[in-house]
């Protein structure tokens, strides 16, 4: 017998036919004698349309009452889920966040975990039940429901996972996995049986959708044994029960993956844009002085370079932002020029940023350069690069996303068995 968490997105409980395919996996667990929780999101585009009531109703909104419509979804979903088991024979209940509870802080819309007490849903273990809860949400220390942002069931999964100490956490979703890149682009992207914690956190925040980079995080502090599974799989079909190695990906440790390859897989994100700051006044407490205001401001800054004049008395600082808070970004460097002291700000959107990932990096030389030359051979202009121990991102222009990634893919031998 083992203790496993359940998740199912929004596509995989869209409508009452894919709940009943849902409890279908659920009850073939409970059937095998294993301890269940269930994680819900709300049904597919159920989060948009109350996300668009709220700004229908007022476009400047409190915040505690965007909470409060926006986690009702998950609310619905988990009702429908736990009267589709009872129908089955199943021993089931739905909770609210706030009942387990799930104590979070008090950034309503964007709220993260801070504990949560496994002994309530133990206690439901005990009792045979099968505790169906509504993910994406907790309770704030102002006693209000809190939301954990877009994608936060995978966090709520990851999180209680944690807190009753699960075997594992299966993450069901549209995809049966995680693939060395986006099939969309490469139709020869495979899927990986196992992937380093390190390198899903890598992947999850340079672009791949799979899963949200929070849960990640979580599921790498603790150690959760997180597969990655596809909820349109037969519930029945061969191997779908097996506790240790079930259809899917694994995301582990670094140590349970034998055969590890130099690069695991290519990561990219569209609508990047650039900005640069020429003729930028080199001394202590410039770059402070700019990123600062834009951290304030909410603007996620990434990649960041530094370019200093011959003579050290100047430096042209570049660096991207997502496209879409260009103008902001704009905006904050024109209140700052007094201070800073710069020529001129230029910008440029459209880029896009293109990653390659891998912990066998560590011990490899030459990926870099081999990258290089690749996308040299195929006349990519790169406009940007940074590097950590197991990844190096890539700025092109975004017309050549696609071709680079596919280039890419190839270089490293990703097409191939």
């Amino acid at each position: 017998m083992a203790r496993i968490v359940m998740k199912f997105g929004g596509t995989s409980v869209a409508d009452i036919a894919r709940i009943r395919n849902v409890a279908r996996h659920v009850k073939r667990e409970v059937d095998a004698g294993h301890e269940v929780a269930v994680v819900v999101s709300a049904m597919a585009g159920k989060t948009n349309e109350l996300v668009g009531w709220t700004r229908e109703a007022s476009p400047m909104h409190d915040a505690r009452e965007y909470d409060a419509v926006v986690a009702s979804g998950e609310q619905v979903t988990a009702g429908l889920l736990a009267i589709t088991l009872q129908n089955m024979g199943v021993h089931a209940r739905s909770w609210q966040g706030w009942q387990i509870p799930i104590k979070t802080d008090n950034a309503h819309g964007a709220a993260r975990i801070l504990d949560i007490d496994g002994a309530f849903l133990i206690k439901r273990f005990g009792e045979g039940q099968v505790a169906v809860v509504a993910g994406f949400q907790g309770i704030g220390p102002d006693n209000r429901i809190a939301t954990l942002g877009r994608g936060g069931s995978d966090t709520s999964a990851v999180a209680i996972a944690a807190a009753v100490k699960a075997d594992r956490c299966d993450i069901y979703t549209d995809v049966d996995g995680v693939y060395t890149t986006d099939p969309r682009i490469e139709p020869k992207a495979r899927r990986l049986a196992k992937i380093s914690f390190e390198e899903m956190l890598e992947m999850a925040s340079l672009g791949a959708k799979v899963l949200q980079v929070r849960s990640v995080e979580l599921a790498m502090v603790h150690r959760v044994r997180t597969f990655v599974r596809s909820s349109f799989d037969d519930p029945d079909a061969p191997g779908m029960g097996d506790l240790l190695n079930p259809p899917g990906t694994l995301i582990c440790d670094e140590e349970e993956i034998v055969e590890q390859q130099v690069v695991t897989g290519i990561a990219y994100a569209k609508d990047e844009a650039q900005i640069s700051l020429r003729r930028v006044g080199d001394r202590p407490g410039v770059a402070a002085g700019i990123f600062g205001p834009l951290a304030e401001a909410n603007i996620n800054v990434d990649m960041i370079v530094q370019n200093i004049s011959e003579d050290g008395k100047f430096t042209d600082m570049t660096f991207t932002v997502p496209s879409g808070d260009v103008d902001k970004a704009l905006a904050v460097l024109e209140r700052l020029k007094a201070s800073i002291g710069y020529d001129v700000v230029q910008s440029e959107a459209g880029m896009s940023k293109v990653s390659v990932i891998g912990i066998g990096m560590r011990s490899h030389a030459g990926v870099a350069a081999t990258a290089f030359k690749a996308l040299a051979d195929k006349s990519i202009n790169i406009r940007a690069i940074t590097t950590s121990e197991i990844k190096i991102s890539i700025l092109i222009d975004g017309p050549y996303t696609e071709l680079a990634v596919r280039t890419l893919h190839s270089v490293y031998g990703l097409d191939k068995q």
